[in-house]
């Protein structure tokens, strides 16, 4: 069963990392302590992002710009972590959000959390999202014209750029859809809060205490995998917000679970007693999954059509869910600390990731004359995005107006929960 793409907007996206969930918060698992572990969890995940998005360019998946040696050869690697990466990141993204929702209040969260990621959004699209689109015509249509000449169609919304696959949607956030989709979610949290009230935290509460011993993994994959049989193949991915039902249904669920289960110490601790078993399900998944991937479609008769799809979305929505507490677990057993490390990467991380495909997608189209081989073109590109990223960020740090166009968060309040209280927000 082979994965195929197309030259459309749902082409032109590329899976990737966050917002809020790349910015400088950082939550309290227990009286007195911080969870450190989750801002270890998002710089982690972020080097994870450039990796796989430097392999994008590599395999046979579509992609803005594509090597000459792409192949199918790395495509088992990079479903490692294209399952769960950002399942992970909404779910760390809803803690973070719960966190500041209940230290800020449901309109100043609301009015902080849009200004944090819309005028990022909007920037992006204009400013550092166009060179993408700009290399992917010249590489997949030939396109002649001059950058400036495609930023006036870019600004008109051009729909013109045109294959035999579709035609290529502009103006476009490409990656930055997370950011869309998160600001979404945070409107949908605090709106859910100002409903419920305190209702919210006895959810918590119960939600808290239901999810532990096999109930822990078999609840949260039966609803993922009731979620992606029921509307997968009805609404496939897009990325383009208003009709991507079934990713809605998948990030927000694992946004909201981060969110009500926040503050419950316990599971935390219970996710670090069960990393090992989560790693090893995980594992698991992915061999099903790519089984099914590599099952010669012929040797499947259309009657069982059916449930290899289930095979399939069983595997999937069982990785999803074990790497996710694998990965939370083995950050909380090894990664619960501070250090000046830590804050640097926590700043840096939401202005890089906005940089980050931008510089991939020029970097890849600009080496292509030299004909490298992969093995040494491909650590360059790690190098390079990540050298130039860096650079921006400290010019970036300087100055307020990037600050703010790049949502960069520069400073931390430095404090503690108050003993006996359950988990407090420590940072906007």
């Amino acid at each position: 069963m082979n994965q195929t793409s197309t030259f459309q907007a749902s082409t032109f996206q590329a899976s990737t990392f966050q917002a809020s969930t790349f910015q400088a918060s950082t939550v309290s698992a227990a009286p007195g302590t911080r969870l450190y572990f989750l801002d270890w969890v998002r710089i982690l995940a972020f080097f994870v992002l450039v990796l796989y998005h430097v392999g994008m360019y590599y395999v046979s998946w579509g992609w803005h710009v594509k090597s000459a040696a792409a192949s199918s050869a790395l495509e088992p690697l990079m479903m490692l972590s294209s399952p769960w990466r950002l399942g992970l990141l909404f779910l760390v993204s809803g803690v973070a959000a719960r966190f500041m929702l209940k230290k800020l209040g449901a309109t100043t969260f609301m009015r902080r959390r849009s200004a944090r990621l819309l005028i990022p959004l909007v920037f992006g699209m204009l400013v550092i999202v166009p060179p993408q689109p700009y290399f992917e015509i010249i590489e997949k249509i030939a396109y002649q014209g001059s950058y400036l000449d495609f930023m006036g169609q870019y600004l008109r919304a051009y729909h013109g750029f045109c294959n035999k696959d579709g035609c290529l949607a502009l103006p476009t956030w490409n990656h930055l859809w997370f950011v869309a989709y998160l600001w979404c979610y945070t409107i949908a949290l605090a709106a859910l809060a100002l409903a419920c009230g305190a209702r919210l935290d006895k959810l918590s509460q119960r939600l808290g205490q239901l999810l532990h011993g096999w109930k822990l993994f078999v609840l949260p994959v039966a609803a993922l995998l009731a979620l992606r049989v029921a509307l997968n193949h009805r609404f496939p991915s897009t990325h383009a917000l208003v009709d991507d039902w079934h990713n809605h249904a998948h990030y927000f669920l694992l946004f909201l679970a981060g969110a009500l289960l926040a503050g419950e110490r316990q599971f935390w601790a219970r996710l670090e007693a069960a990393r090992w078993f989560g790693l090893g399900l995980a594992a698991f998944g992915w061999c099903g999954i790519e089984v099914v991937i590599a099952w010669p479609d012929a040797l499947v008769p259309p009657a069982d059509l059916p449930y290899w799809r289930l095979a399939y979305s069983l595997c999937h929505s069982l990785m999803v869910w074990s790497a996710i507490t694998a990965v939370c677990g083995f950050a909380h057993r090894h990664l619960q600390f501070d250090s000046a490390k830590r804050r640097y990467l926590t700043q840096a991380v939401f202005p890089v990731y906005i940089l980050h495909q931008s510089l991939i997608v020029v970097l890849a189209h600009a080496l292509k004359p030299a004909k490298l081989a992969p093995a040494l073109e491909g650590p360059m590109l790690v190098v390079l995005t990540l050298a130039i990223s860096f650079g921006a960020f400290e010019i970036i740090r300087r100055n307020r107006l990037l600050q703010t166009l790049f949502g960069a968060t520069l400073t931390e309040a430095v404090a503690a929960a108050p003993a006996g209280a359950r988990a407090q927000p420590l940072a906007a």
